[in-house]
């Protein structure tokens, strides 16, 4: 993990282990994401699960919300286990989930965490009845559980309540305010029950998520003081596209860069039949922009402008980019610290000589009117000079041979 000073130090919590994979604590901020296949449909289910962990989620979250789906979960956990995938699965209930998890218990053993959403657990007396059924399974089959509130699903009764105890102080305070601690309020209030009922303190994970940034980043500030339970965070329908990457990363970190937060998700609506890995490589890039964690080699790259009129460099940049991503599944496991290695693609003369010899392998390729020639800098020395039609392929067999030589095989 590369530590930064200004970084404020992580808020201290406790830890809740999520099979192989430990929220909280001393433990990394964790990445994770979540299907869009119909759960039932379990081969569907089971190749998009083993694409996100493969891309890096180290959770995956699916739905289960039919009698179906419920009984595909322990046919995806076995055919996953066939493909060597260990990534611990949570189970989405809302609505029916006690009746799911009592009707199969082999979904109930076969998931590694829970996510219960107050809002949508039932109403009236029917809401504790279900909630503790839930809770009371999670305990018997020692799994721990998200207490996931959702601003679009907030339990409402309880901000009717507030809102009227509201109305009656001499100075009511403002209606977002209100909202806010009733989100708060849904949280800790169902996770005291929950540990009424029997689950333990170290197997609860919360989570307040809103849609708005301002929104987010003050309610996670509220629920953070007021509790020492791990933090799910993430901006919930974030959107599509640029706007979803920059709402999230501009609300998360925020809270990140304060200490707040253990596990994370990018809420993107997809293109149509777009990669749902994106969600995973924009949580991962956050956590690596901010110095928090590493996950991949990372390219530097100019944005271009007059002096560089072909764009060739741009071409080269994506594929190294590529090409790193791709590596990674076999890289991280043969060659320890490999995600900590920067790499440079510049494309003229006037800062590419400077952030080449920044990188442990960089490359200055010719700019408009420049010789056409491309130096390369490995560890800030300059070690050859390429031209022709073949830098690109010459490049990445640099980069190749760099990571076998300063990244031994493992075992």
């Amino acid at each position: 993990m590369i530590r930064i000073d200004f970084l404020l130090p992580r808020r201290a919590c406790i830890a809740v282990h999520i099979g192989t994979v430990t929220v909280g604590g001393d433990a990394p901020i964790v990445v994770q994401s979540m299907t869009n296949t119909d759960t039932a449909d379990a081969e569907a289910t089971t190749v998009q699960v083993v694409e996100l962990a493969e891309a890096g989620s180290e959770l995956v979250r699916i739905t289960v919300n039919t009698e179906e789906a419920a009984a595909a979960v322990p046919v995806i956990r076995e055919r996953l286990a066939m493909r060597g995938v260990t990534v611990p699965l949570i189970g989405d209930f809302h609505f029916n989930g006690h009746r799911l998890l009592s009707k199969y218990p082999a979904c109930a053993e076969a998931l590694d965490k829970y996510r219960i959403n107050p809002g949508n657990v039932g109403r009236g007396k029917k809401k504790d009845e279900q909630f503790a059924t839930i809770v009371d399974i999670a305990c018997r089959h020692a799994k721990p559980v998200r207490i996931g509130v959702n601003w679009g699903s907030l339990d409402q009764e309880l901000a009717v309540r507030l809102m009227d105890d509201n109305a009656r102080l001499p100075e009511p305070k403002p209606a977002t305010e209100v909202m806010h601690e009733a989100m708060i309020r849904s949280a800790l209030e169902s996770a005291q029950r929950a540990e009424e009922i029997g689950l333990r303190h170290d197997q609860i994970i919360l989570s307040v998520k809103m849609s708005g940034v301002q929104d987010l980043i003050a309610v996670y500030r509220k629920l953070a003081a007021r509790c020492d339970y791990p933090l799910h965070l993430g901006l919930t329908e974030a959107g599509m596209g640029s706007k979803g990457i920059v709402a999230s990363t501009a609300a998360l970190a925020v809270l990140l860069q304060e200490g707040i937060g253990d596990t994370i998700r990018i809420s993107l609506t997809p293109e149509p039949g777009g990669d749902r890995t994106q969600e995973v490589i924009v949580a991962q890039e956050i956590l690596q922009a901010m110095g928090l964690r590493s996950f991949t080699p990372q390219v530097t790259a100019c944005p271009g402008c007059g002096r560089t009129s072909s764009d060739y460099f741009q071409h080269l940049a994506q594929d190294i980019q590529t090409y790193l991503r791709q590596q990674m599944p076999l890289w991280r496991e043969r060659h320890p610290g490999v995600e900590e290695l920067k790499v440079a693609v510049m494309g003229c003369v006037v800062n590419g000589p400077g952030e080449s010899k920044q990188a442990n392998v960089g490359i200055s390729l010719p700019g408009t009117g420049e010789i056409p020639v491309a130096p390369v800098y490995v560890d800030g020395e300059k070690t050859v000079t390429l031209k022709g039609e073949t830098i690109a392929a010459e490049f990445q067999k640099i980069v190749d041979d760099y990571v076998i030589r300063r990244y031994p095989v493992n075992g």
